[in-house]
């Protein structure tokens, strides 16, 4: 890994909604900054939630409303959905939006560490924190004066259903299928499932 200052101010592990906003505010206050991430900046959130998830249910909006075009006062010839195109413009919204948050931490001077960090045990109470990041061209240690958590939630499995990625899948699957599938089941009624079952019934799916 390339060489890091030996302490910062703040190091913010997660670069999710909450991680990214708090480097950047740290940064514009003027202390020296770092955001450790192990995968693209933005978190679930820009990567595998609120966003893409919106750009399908666009999709879907777009493809009812051609259904509605009659009641508009408007003949329009056949309609039907291209799927694989509609997973491929969710996931570059996603891709973008993510590189938008990188042009921000370049733009404060925040360092952006990928990887994954490890709070070390402290020398003393006066002492720097340390962390050890672990990436693919290996591993390091830095040091800063205060840490911000900011790592966020992962979706937990339920006992007696094993993720297979193929009958049962995840919200990430789900969100990058090849096909459009015949049927499917939801487990689950928080924000995610709901889009997913709204997206996927739109497009002629049966959903339960």
């Amino acid at each position: 890994m390339a060489d890091a200052p030996s302490v910062y101010d703040v190091v913010v592990i997660g670069s999710g909604p909450g991680g990214y906003v708090a480097a950047i505010r740290c940064a514009q206050l003027g202390l020296r900054t770092a955001c450790v991430e192990r995968e693209n900046l933005g978190g679930i959130c820009l990567n595998w939630g609120c966003i893409p998830t919106k750009a399908l249910l666009r999709s879907a909006e777009v493809l009812e409303t051609f259904h509605r075009a009659k009641d508009f006062g408007i003949i329009a010839g056949e309609v039907r959905a291209d799927f694989p195109a509609m997973i491929q413009r969710s996931r570059a919204i996603a891709d973008k939006v993510s590189k938008g948050v990188g042009f921000l931490f370049r733009k404060n001077k925040i360092a952006h560490l990928a990887g994954t960090a490890t709070l070390l045990p402290r020398p003393g109470p006066w002492k720097p924190h340390r962390i050890q990041i672990v990436a693919a061209d290996g591993r390091s240690v830095i040091e800063t004066k205060h840490v911000i958590l900011a790592t966020g939630a992962r979706a937990k499995s339920l006992p007696g259903i094993a993720i297979d990625g193929e009958r049962i899948i995840e919200y990430r699957k789900a969100m990058t299928l090849p096909a459009q599938p015949a049927s499917m089941v939801v487990l689950g009624a928080g924000a995610i499932g709901v889009e997913f079952a709204s997206f996927y019934r739109s497009l002629g799916v049966e959903v339960t």
